[in-house]
Formats: C-alpha cells, structure tokens, sequence
C-alpha cells in the first residue's frame, strides 16, 4: 500500500509524521473519513466543507490544501483502488512544545486509504450483520466544552464508550448526553422509527452533523416519510419499530436489539437502503 503524506506518496511501511506533531502530541487536527465508489469520493463536498469548518474552529483556517481532492485521486490510483476507505488528516504540523499553538501554520497532511467492498445495488455491507447496540455509561461532550460538529483528532469520548462494552456482545455503544438524552453511537447516528415516523436526536444537541445522515433525511424527503428530529431518552429507542445506525462506511446498518431488547430494521429502514443504494449506483456506477 501507498499513503499520501505531505504531497507525495510513499509506502505505508514508511508514512511517518514528526513525534513533535500536534496532531500526535495533543490530538491538534481535524479528520474526515470517506467511503470511494468506483473511483470516486462519495459526498467529497459535504466531507470536505466539513473537514474545513472542523480546522476553522480550531483555529486554523487554510490549513486544508486547494488540491486535497487530487491527492485523494492520486493514492486511490497508486493503490488500483475504486472501491475503498479513504481517511484524510489534516494537524497543525510541528510546532516548539506548548500548549498555545502559534499563529503560523505549517500543517500536516495525510490520506490512507484501503480497500472495501462495492456498493451501491450491487454491492454488499461491510458490517457482518445487524447491529448490536448497548446504551453506555459514558456521556457525550457537552458543546459548551467541544463543539460536535468538529470532526477532531481527539477521540477519547468515543473510544471510552467503546471500552465499556468489552465482555458484551454489542458492536456499538449507544451514547447519551449530560441530561440523559440519546445523542449518537460511538462512530454512528441513530435513527429509529414509530409508528411510520422517522426519528433522530436532533442538531441542536451534542450530535456530530454525519454526511450519511442529512442524505438519509434528503432521501426522506424524496419518499415522503415523515421526519422527526428532538430530544429522546434511551426507552424510544429500545421500543421503537424499528431502529438504524448510519456512518460513511456502514451506510445504514439496522440495529438488531438494543439493551437486549429487540428492535430490528423494517419496511422504512428497507426502503432508505435500497434508496441509499440507488443513489450510490447513480452517481458512482453510471452504464456499468
């Protein structure tokens, strides 16, 4: 495999950042993770208009290179890859060894990639199955403290969530805010469904704005479910309909049970992945 690391690419083996990297020393970057169909990135603009904001906040703008999109391009084609798993990593670069960073930005850039199944119609999920959720102990960062829709280097919150479900059998924690309220998974959005309605926490708490979410609720749109967006406790959840997680790689994934509880996906859930499908098939696999 080859990565693109600051403007060229070189073996895996050998792509390297500085230990005195910001990204390494204090999770100082912002990250977005992709999903490519034949060949190309799938929402690039959303990931990329994300990736921006997140270095906005934290203070340095322009640290995202005009050519990011080439870069990409490029590691997909060294590595024959046009169905694949593409993380960019932008950090604030070397910097002397202080907490303040300095004004001058000189950042460091990355994009790994590997491979993953086609989508689309024809494609197959990545996941082995349903998923398994388990509400955690662990609470999402309020916005006062870390603003949610910055996609940061900083992970710890859904890295602790994960931990508390060694020894269980789910594959995703489900996660609440400070007040009690479901917020997302560890690496995912929830949506469940009553009574033909489309729910999902709303924007307004400490929710990660996911590029698969607002297509999902674009594809809503297009099928006239209705929506719902609000402050839920974990018991809608787990009375729900029906239940899914959506992330760039899992797509939408339907939950299985949720605190041994079962839910299941269902005719809405159908109906938004063959939907998803479609959409990817448009767009990435035209008159194959």
């Amino acid at each position: 495999m080859q990565y693109h690391v600051n403007g060229r690419l070189v073996p895996a083996t050998e792509a390297t950042v500085r230990v005195d990297d910001r990204g390494f020393r204090y999770g100082d970057a912002g990250f977005e993770t992709c999903r490519a169909y034949g060949g190309t990135v799938f929402e690039w603009a959303a990931h990329r208009d994300r990736l921006v904001d997140t270095c906005e906040t934290l203070g340095m703008g322009g640290a995202v290179p005009e050519d990011l999109r080439e870069r990409v391009a490029a590691t997909l084609d060294a590595n024959e890859l046009a169905d694949a798993y593409v993380r960019v990593s932008v950090t604030r670069g070397v910097q002397t060894g202080k907490l303040t960073p300095d004004s001058e930005v000189d950042p460091t850039v990355v994009v790994v990639v590997k491979p993953l199944p086609r989508g689309g119609v024809d494609g197959e999920p990545v996941w082995d199955g349903p998923a398994t959720v388990r509400t955690v102990e662990r609470r999402r960062i309020p916005e006062a403290s870390m603003p949610a829709a910055a996609k940061t280097h900083n992970y710890l919150d859904g890295i602790l969530a994960r931990l508390e479900l060694r020894g269980t059998d789910a594959d995703e924690a489900l996660v609440r805010d400070v007040d009690g309220f479901v917020a997302e998974g560890a690496t995912s959005n929830v949506f469940f469904v009553d009574d033909g309605v489309l729910r999902t926490p709303s924007l307004s708490g400490p929710i990660l704005p996911g590029v698969t979410r607002r297509v999902v609720l674009d594809l809503a749109a297009d099928l006239d479910v209705p929506v719902e967006t609000g402050r839920y406790g974990v018991d809608a959840v787990r009375d729900a309909d029906e239940a899914f997680l959506t992330n760039t790689t899992w797509e939408v994934r339907p939950v299985a049970t949720v605190d041994g509880r079962a839910v299941g996906g269902g005719p809405v859930t159908d109906r938004l992945a063959t939907a998803f499908d479609r959409r990817v098939e448009r767009d990435h696999y035209p008159a194959e």
